[in-house]
């Protein structure tokens, strides 16, 4: 087994909470209304192609168009977009400074819109620690596909067999896993720290 060298970190869901529920909670009666209109504008899979590089303002006005009873909520999302963003995960932040204070590359891997995470960026500073970060809509390629994780390893000069990589979604580690990358499949900060520490990234 080849030593690990190298951390890459999901964004969402490991360092930072992200739903759109924390948005139409504020606009919405409950939860069952909000789950509604997701459904029916099929948000997720909308925001999957934001990830993939389709530009932001360019999907709002689409969706508008479609569900033109809905404008109203979707024109919030795109006004209100940060409120879509949670607590952020405060340990696993103090981690990639620690990991960073030994000496160890850190990097991002995440799948986000380029407009959005720009946004995102300007708020919170702490994405700026990493030594490079890959973001989907920015290169327009979405984990679980395998050519995002390559780009990294690529522009970075990575020995997939060095790198750890920490996500909250099975899939994602499914397609590390076959890219010779060492998976670790996110539950909570005591679990991650503990991996880091066995592998002896951490004290």
């Amino acid at each position: 087994m080849s030593e690990i060298k190298n951390v890459i970190f999901d964004f969402g869901g490991v360092l930072i909470e992200w739903s759109p529920y924390l948005l139409y909670r504020k606009v919405l009666p409950n939860d069952t209304e909000i789950e509604r209109f997701l459904q029916e504008v099929h948000f997720y899979e909308w925001n999957y192609s934001f990830d993939q590089g389709y530009p932001f303002e360019m999907g709002i006005a689409e969706m508008c168009r479609r569900f033109p009873e809905r404008a109203d909520l979707i024109h919030i999302l795109a006004e209100r977009w940060l409120e879509t963003l949670g607590v952020t995960y405060e340990a696993n932040i103090a981690m990639i400074k620690d990991l960073k204070g030994r000496g160890v590359p850190v990097f991002g891997l995440s799948n986000w819109g380029a407009e959005t995470f720009e946004r995102t960026r300007q708020k919170f500073p702490f994405f700026d620690l990493f030594d490079d970060r890959v973001i989907s809509g920015e290169v327009k390629i979405a984990k679980p596909d395998p050519r995002i994780f390559n780009l990294l390893l690529e522009r970075n000069k990575l020995d997939p067999q060095q790198c750890l990589f920490i996500d909250d979604n099975e899939d994602n580690c499914r397609t590390a896993r076959t890219l010779g990358i060492t998976p670790v499949l996110y539950q909570n900060s005591k679990q991650v720290r503990g991996e880091l520490v066995e592998r002896g990234l951490l004290q």
